[in-house]
């Protein structure tokens, strides 16, 4: 099963490469399309609530294996370059960058829009990325699009083999009530393998709860491995105690505050002590504000770009996460919104 995100501006084309490659499913601020054939299952997802919402682009994201950034012939935009920094900050090891419109452009011009990309994301998580330029009227190239997803698809379903053993965590991006059910909800299993009957906790409110029974692509499995994503009834908990972003787990830490040794990228602007910040882990997001910055042991008032620091944050609206999670850190008031990553101390 491969799990990819269509990303960029609202004039590449995403969203009609999107509705190619599968039918299209829920809406709210992201769109999923889906595509089962044999053994081939592929979920596509649009984050339409973007760029409006940060939120909706790092909710497709870390529902996502790879990534797929759409750029115009016109080149980066805001937007675009926004996805670049993301997809850096989350440390996005799968992606491929669509030369879309390719038919509106030459092929000397595609090389050098190519050749200019490569250059501005040297050193990023988008370094070794493939390109592939691409029609969205005749859609030329999406056959060899359709191949490369498999091939990397195969990569990402090894890697996530390796984490079936791990504990079990499931993100829940939707939840909802089903008459003569209860409690359904949909999500990803994050890692581990998820077992009908087994018994979880649902954080950060830590209501326990018994997984009734698990559906993939309307099928009824007995388990799901490390990448599935999962429609589950639940049982002892109802739909209105489970929201976006929580996290099906047995054991997860709680807080209202958390303390980061955090890197913020070189495009990044200085954030200081007392400021706001939104903090994004898997689904879950929190406003919060810098208590403290510290540099090599030494307290300082500012966090400038390109440098590592550990930073003290603090909220009231708890959150739950593990000691691997990795942390966005951004300022919904600047125009280019994420910040820093960083991991928990």
């Amino acid at each position: 099963m491969t799990k990819i995100t269509i990303i960029g501006s609202e004039k590449s084309g995403k969203t009609t490469l999107a509705g190619k490659l599968g039918k299209k499913g829920n809406v709210t601020d992201i769109t999923m399309y889906d595509y089962a054939k044999n053994d081939s299952i592929l979920t596509t997802i649009d984050a339409t609530g973007y760029p409006v919402s940060v939120k909706s682009l790092v909710t497709a994201l870390n529902l996502s294996d790879i990534a797929i950034l759409c750029i115009p012939p016109e080149g980066l935009d805001p937007v675009s370059a926004e996805c670049i920094i993301a997809l850096d900050l989350l440390g996005y090891k799968h992606g491929i960058v669509a030369l879309t419109k390719s038919d509106t452009s030459y092929p000397f011009a595609l090389d050098e829009l190519k050749e200019k990309l490569q250059k501005i994301t040297v050193g990023t998580a988008l370094e070794n990325w493939e390109y592939l330029p691409m029609s969205t009227t005749s859609f030329e190239g999406m056959e060899e699009l359709k191949e490369m997803i498999a091939t990397m698809g195969e990569k990402v379903d090894a890697e996530l083999r390796e984490m079936d053993s791990m504990p079990t965590r499931v993100l829940i991006d939707q939840s909802f009530n089903v008459t003569g059910i209860g409690c359904v909800v949909l999500g990803v299993v994050s890692q581990g393998t998820l077992n009908a009957k087994d018994k979880m906790l649902a954080y950060p409110t830590k209501k326990p709860l018994e997984v009734r029974s698990i559906q993939m692509h309307d099928v009824d499995v007995k388990s799901a491995p490390t990448g599935a994503r999962v429609g589950l009834a639940l049982k002892s908990i109802q739909s209105k105690d489970v929201d976006r972003g929580f996290v099906l787990s047995e054991d997860e830490i709680v807080s209202t505050g958390v303390i980061l040794e955090s890197t913020l990228s070189q495009l990044a602007k200085p954030f200081a002590v007392a400021d706001m910040l939104h903090i994004y882990v898997g689904l879950q997001s929190a406003p919060m504000r810098v208590e403290s910055i510290t540099l090599n042991g030494e307290n300082v008032e500012k966090a400038e770009p390109g440098k590592t620091y550990v930073v003290e944050l603090s909220g009231t609206k708890e959150i739950s996460y593990s000691k691997n999670d990795r942390f966005v850190l951004t300022n919904l008031d600047g125009k280019q919104r994420f910040i820093a990553f960083g991991y928990s101390q």
